[in-house]
C-alpha cells in the first residue's frame, strides 16, 4: 500500500469503504462466520455464556511487545477467560483518524489475526468509522466477545474467602512501564517489553488442575494493586501481601525507582490475579510455571478476616503498611 493513508472517503460507506474492508479486514479476519451482512449468524451454543466489551486507546499505538491490535484481542479474550469462559466469537469496531497510514492499519489487523488464531477465537463482524484529522489519536478499537463458561467454573471477584492464597501469574507492571518508555518523555533507555498476551490457555491449565478457584482477574488498568482493592471490596475481606514475594522485572524495578512509581499500580496485559484455597496454591503455581505466559507465577499473599476492604503490605524490612488506595489519575495513563 506504500504511503497511502486513510481518507474520509474510506468511512463514507462507498467504494473506498468496501475496498478498505476487502484489502485489510476481510483479508485478515475471514472465516466461515465472518459476515458482510448487518449481523453475524452464529451456530447454537450450549452452556452458560460470558459476554464482554472493551475499548482500546493506546498512545503510541505500537510498543515493544505488541500494538493496539494485539492488545484489543488480548483484552477481550482475557476478560472472558477470567470468568472461566472459552472465547468463541468477537466483533471489532474501528475509529481511524484521517491520514493514518494504511500499511500501519494492516499491521494492526495482522496482529489481531495472529492473536485470534492462537486462541481459536473468530472475528465475525465489525464496523469502521473515519474521524477527521485531530478528532482522535491514530486509531481506536472496540472489541466485544462471547464465550462459553466451563462447567464448574465460578470465578467472580465476590468469591474471595479468608485463608485463600493470592497468586499472580507472573512479574507485574511491565505493560505500563513499556508504554511509558515508548512515549520517550523521560529519556530513559531500559530493556522492557509488554507482557501483552492472550490467557485462555493459562486459565484452562489451572482449571484442569482444580475448578476450586475462587477468583480470577486480569490486572490491566491500575495494575495488581487496583485489582486487589476491587476484590477486597467485592468480597468484604482484607488482603495481606508479602512485598518480597511479588515478582518484578529488574528493569521495571529500576524505572519505577527513578520515577517514584509503584509497580503494583502499573498496568499488566498478560497477568492474572488468582484467589484459591491455600491447599490448592502449590499445584496451581506449579502448573502455571509450565505455561508460556506464566513462568514467574508466585504466591504473594493471603486473604484475612480483619482489615476488611484494605490491602496490607509486609515490607522487605519486615514492617507492615497499608498499600495506598488508588485514587485520581494513575500514572502512566495508558488509555
Amino acid at each position: 500500500m506504500n504511503n497511502e493513508t486513510v481518507t474520509l472517503a474510506h468511512g463514507a460507506g462507498g467504494k473506498q469503504t468496501s475496498e478498505l474492508i476487502e484489502k485489510v479486514f476481510k483479508a485478515h479476519f475471514s472465516n466461515p462466520e465472518f459476515t458482510a451482512d448487518d449481523a453475524a449468524v452464529l451456530p447454537k451454543i450450549d452452556g452458560r455464556l460470558a459476554f464482554t466489551t472493551d475499548g482500546f486507546i493506546v498512545s503510541p499505538w505500537e510498543f515493544n511487545g505488541g500494538n493496539i491490535g494485539k492488545l484489543s484481542i488480548c483484552g477481550t479474550v482475557n476478560d472472558l477467560s477470567c470468568m472461566g469462559a472459552k472465547p468463541l466469537y468477537m466483533t471489532c469496531g474501528f475509529v481511524i483518524e484521517e491520514g493514518f497510514k494504511l500499511d500501519d492499519l494492516e499491521k494492526i489487523a495482522a496482529a489481531m489475526e495472529k492473536t485470534a488464531k492462537e486462541v481459536g477465537v473468530k472475528i465475525v463482524a465489525g464496523d469502521t468509522k473515519v474521524a477527521g484529522k485531530g478528532q482522535c489519536d491514530g486509531v481506536f478499537i472496540t472489541t466485544t466477545g462471547v464465550g462459553v463458561i466451563r462447567d464448574g467454573a465460578s470465578t467472580s471477584g465476590s468469591n474471595a474467602r479468608p485463608g485463600d492464597a493470592v497468586i499472580v501469574s507472573g512479574d507485574v507492571g511491565r505493560h505500563g512501564c513499556t508504554v511509558l518508555l515508548a512515549r520517550d518523555d523521560y529519556g530513559i533507555d531500559a530493556d522492557v517489553s509488554s507482557d501483552c498476551a492472550p490467557l485462555w490457555s493459562t486459565v484452562e491449565s489451572m482449571l484442569d488442575v482444580t475448578d476450586d478457584i475462587h477468583v480470577i482477574r486480569d490486572a490491566t488498568r491500575g495494575g495488581v494493586g487496583t485489582v486487589l482493592y476491587e476484590i477486597a471490596a467485592q468480597s468484604d475481606v482484607g488482603i495481606a501481601l508479602d512485598q518480597s514475594a511479588i515478582p518484578v522485572d529488574s528493569a521495571v524495578k529500576g524505572v519505577c525507582g527513578m520515577l517514584g512509581l509503584e509497580p503494583l499500580y502499573l498496568a499488566c496485559e498478560g497477568r492474572l490475579v488468582i484467589f484459591a484455597p491455600a491447599d490448592k496454591a502449590d499445584a496451581i503455581v506449579a502448573k502455571l510455571r509450565e505455561g508460556r505466559y506464566s513462568q514467574n507465577a508466585a504466591v504473594i499473599g493471603h486473604v484475612t478476616e480483619d482489615n476488611k476492604g484494605l490491602v496490607v503490605l509486609k515490607t522487605q524490612i519486615g514492617t507492615q503498611t497499608i498499600l495506598p488506595q488508588p485514587k485520581g489519575e494513575l500514572l502512566p495513563r495508558i488509555c
